[in-house]
């Protein structure tokens, strides 16, 4: 009878502490056009993961800004975040973050985290998808996962910035591993299908073929540019010249992408790049998120 006691996971608090821990957050948004005006129509959540509310800097008939919050400000072993957004038709969402998003080391028992983002976009939506970067420490262990289904004529911009180890404070990434999935659909047809495993003990992760070392990487993806030819000439004429980054289109999805060892490269690509398309891809200015000035 006491080794049965024994043999039980231990618990405090209604958590666990071996191999079976899990802490589940969810969130789960609606944007609607609304008399000529973008509301969010729906705001569920579960856990740790909330929005404040709505912004409008670019005017109220404008796109409808959203800081997705997540008080902790990182995952740890046994977090499963899932993020849901649907944009309706004619409205327009711009999703991003109030800080970077920080993926810590693994416990003891090496158990995973898990992150997923599954984004929608009716034909006539535009949706924005500009989360801050991703820090992954070493010896972290998780799976991200994000789905964007478009519809009809729906546009999408978004970007992805992650960054290995933190070198400034000479703490590599030199353990762990990070799955990485991706898939963009347009009414159920694959535009753009990716997956990709950060392990730093894999050839591939420091080969020439590969990763090559690098500790950053980016990728900037947009659907619906009438002219991506055009826009991507725009790119490669304004954008700083380094070989750490290219752009190209491929079934009407516009790719740019960076590999590097600069966080603030990488993220500063990305936002200009953002700036030089967006009067292109909505006949809009880019109008920078507030929180990413503070």
């Amino acid at each position: 009878m006491i080794l049965c006691e024994l043999a039980k996971p231990q618990v405090a608090s209604g958590h666990r502490f071996d191999a079976g821990r899990r802490w589940a957050a969810s969130l789960d948004l609606t944007f609607a056009q609304r008399e000529g005006a973008t509301r969010m129509m729906k705001a569920r959540h579960h856990g740790p993961l909330r929005v404040q509310r709505p912004f409008y800097p670019e005017g109220k008939r404008e796109a409808c800004h959203v800081y997705m919050l997540h008080p902790p400000g990182g995952l740890v072993s046994g977090d499963a975040l899932t993020i849901s957004a649907h944009v309706e038709r004619g409205a327009h969402a711009l999703l991003t973050t109030p800080a970077a998003n920080k993926l810590y080391k693994a416990d003891s028992q090496g158990v995973a985290w898990t992150q997923h983002a599954q984004l929608s976009v009716d034909g006539g939506g535009i949706l924005e998808w500009l989360p801050q970067e991703t820090i992954a420490f070493d010896g972290s262990k998780g799976e991200q996962r994000t789905h964007i289904a478009l519809h009809g004529s729906a546009r999408c911009l978004g970007w992805e910035v992650m960054a290995l180890g933190r070198p400034a404070s000479d703490l590599p990434y030199v353990s762990g591993r990070i799955e990485q999935h991706f898939r963009l659909t347009l009414d159920g047809k694959p535009l753009w299908l990716e997956r990709q495993s950060l392990d730093p003990l894999h050839p591939r992760f420091a080969g020439r073929w590969g990763q090559g070392g690098a500790t950053v990487q980016a990728t900037l993806w947009a659907v619906g540019i009438s002219d991506a030819p055009a826009a991507i000439e725009v790119l490669r004429e304004a954008l700083p010249d380094n070989p750490r980054w290219a752009v190209t289109v491929r079934h009407g999805v516009v790719l740019l992408r960076y590999l590097g060892n600069s966080r603030n490269e990488a993220w500063a690509l990305c936002e200009q790049a953002w700036q030089l398309l967006r009067p292109r891809w909505i006949e809009r200015d880019a109008h920078t998120p507030r929180i990413w000035l503070t």
